[in-house]
């Protein structure tokens, strides 16, 4: 999608024009990710904020960090906002890189979010709460969401199940547990608390 390489086959649309027929760089402005593995400048947290959105004043960068749940800590920190976050964020927890990510792409505020396994590494109570403010943040937008854990697709309008890189099922989370099939045994297995990945 970002346009790194283009397809060999078939095409990718976005509101029914084909990527390859706009500039990277447009389309690039037009999505923001937050992928699984973040990546972080050697520079201070509200710099690595405020990459998203360059020119975005303080009061900005901390509303998006309030969204995104990392405000608190970055408060309670002595510098601050002014903290440098070391060499690919080495100073931070993999939850707090997430949140900084997650705070990136609020700023942005794309019609296109990609979502790569944006909370793995938060606890389930900051995952929940994060999660609302992501859902939040989708309205009206398109979201694509990538995840093992399925309570966070659960509300999506289409899912899809893939498996060895392969669509195996798609719809609904009602209409895949329905079918009974590979989604739905996923589902019964992680609400007994364990964790499938397909």
């Amino acid at each position: 999608m970002f346009r790194f390489y283009d397809v060999g086959e078939g095409r990718i649309s976005i509101d029914g024009q084909d990527i390859r027929a706009v500039t990277q760089k447009s389309l690039r402005q037009a999505i923001g990710i937050v992928p699984q593995d973040t990546v972080l400048f050697n520079d201070t947290v509200e710099y690595n904020i405020a990459y998203g959105r360059p020119g975005a004043g303080r009061a900005e960068v901390e509303e998006a960090a309030r969204a995104a749940h990392i405000h608190g800590f970055i408060s309670s920190t002595p510098k601050g906002y002014d903290t440098m976050v070391g060499e690919r964020g080495l100073k931070l927890s993999g939850g707090e890189k997430q949140r900084v990510a997650i705070a990136r792409t609020l700023l942005k505020n794309p019609p296109v979010l990609i979502f790569d396994e944006a909370t793995s590494a938060l606890d389930s109570a900051n995952e929940r709460a994060i999660q609302e403010e992501l859902k939040s943040a989708a309205r009206n937008k398109t979201a694509l969401v990538i995840a093992h854990r399925l309570s966070t697709v659960a509300d999506a309008h289409q899912i899809l199940v893939m498996e060895h890189g392969r669509i195996v099922e798609r719809g609904t989370h009602a209409e895949l547990i329905a079918m009974d099939g590979r989604y739905a045994e996923m589902w019964r297995l992680q609400q007994a608390g364990e964790d499938v990945e397909a």
